[in-house]
């Protein structure tokens, strides 16, 4: 068990911010949450204090920064991001008496719009040509594009895989439990393309990388993060004239799994949802999809045309 230290004052003044962060993180790390969420805790604490460095002074400055903070001109997912996690940390903070309210305290989340991914299938076509696979790295990104593609496993769960996750011979990628974001651990079947170059990449990894190095990691051997591959994806949007996050490639095997005859219980497996709510989402966009195929495709079309052209006036 990870053991907790004394942030006290003697003082009697206020506990620095860094330090009521550091023990937050130590107790979270007893709840088991990923690395990357970890990361996302640090990243979003520290972005408001580097804005407001004064607003730790008191309840009231603390209180003004952080709603002038929330005011921002931002994404609604921008904002829930920023609202679970800085809400949990000042939730922390009053538990332990460092500051006497939370002021994220009854704030809601903003809706967020369902998001439908368009990328044309000429326009996959081209993101799977751009990288160089000829390089350690074009090879590294096209793999991870197809692994994506073929199996919807997130950015952060991918660059955590390492070679014994990948077994070729039953045609599947395991993701473990303390790799995957529900903390479940699941395994993906692959088809033939994936396996090939996930061998490859495999193939040509330097001798003396130990076994945990991952296997989308950089040329020197050194782990990659969700940043680093959405810039990555950056590079070969404006070489192909088209913006693609990594995310926008999760969400395109989503919507084609359930458009080709997957059900709703197989596609939430696959993303590893730990609920049907995310899932749901994708069925909606299916769903309003068919509607839009129904306006155009619906054999009354031809049949009213009939109609209307063998009726006598």
């Amino acid at each position: 068990m990870a053991r907790v230290r004394s942030i006290k004052p003697s003082d009697g003044g206020r506990t620095h911010w860094r330090e009521v962060l550091a023990d937050f993180q130590e107790r979270k790390k007893l709840d088991d949450i990923g690395e990357q969420t970890a990361i996302d805790y640090d990243r979003t604490v520290n972005l408001l204090f580097k804005r407001y460095p004064d607003a730790w002074e008191s309840d009231s400055a603390l209180e003004k920064a952080v709603l002038t903070h929330m005011s921002d001109d931002i994404a609604p997912a921008t904002f829930n991001s920023r609202l679970v996690y800085l809400r949990a940390f000042f939730k922390y903070c009053v538990k332990e008496k460092h500051i006497a309210i939370n002021p994220l305290e009854g704030i809601r989340k903003r809706k967020t719009e369902n998001r439908a991914v368009a990328i044309e299938e000429q326009v996959l076509k081209a993101l799977l040509a751009a990288p160089d696979q000829t390089t350690f790295t074009g090879l590294r990104d096209y793999t991870l594009i197809l692994l994506t593609l073929d199996t919807g496993i997130r950015p952060s769960e991918a660059l955590r895989l390492i070679p014994q996750d990948f077994n070729a011979s039953a045609r599947e990628v395991y993701v473990p439990s303390k790799v995957a974001k529900s903390r479940v651990a699941r395994t993906l079947p692959i088809l033939d393309i994936t396996i090939k170059s996930m061998r490859k990449l495999i193939s040509v990894r330097a001798e003396e990388w130990a076994d945990d190095v991952p296997i989308f990691c950089s040329y020197e051997g050194k782990p990659l993060n969700r940043h680093t591959w959405g810039d990555r994806l950056e590079v070969y949007g404006k070489r192909i004239g088209k913006h693609i996050r990594p995310y926008d490639l999760r969400h395109v095997f989503a919507l084609e799994f359930l458009r080709n005859g997957a059900n709703a219980f197989d596609t939430q497996r696959a993303l590893g949802h730990s609920t049907m709510e995310m899932t749901k989402r994708y069925v909606a966009l299916v769903n309003e999809d068919l509607k839009s195929k129904h306006a155009v495709a619906s054999p009354l079309h031809k049949l009213t045309a009939k109609t209307q052209r063998n009726t006598k006036i």
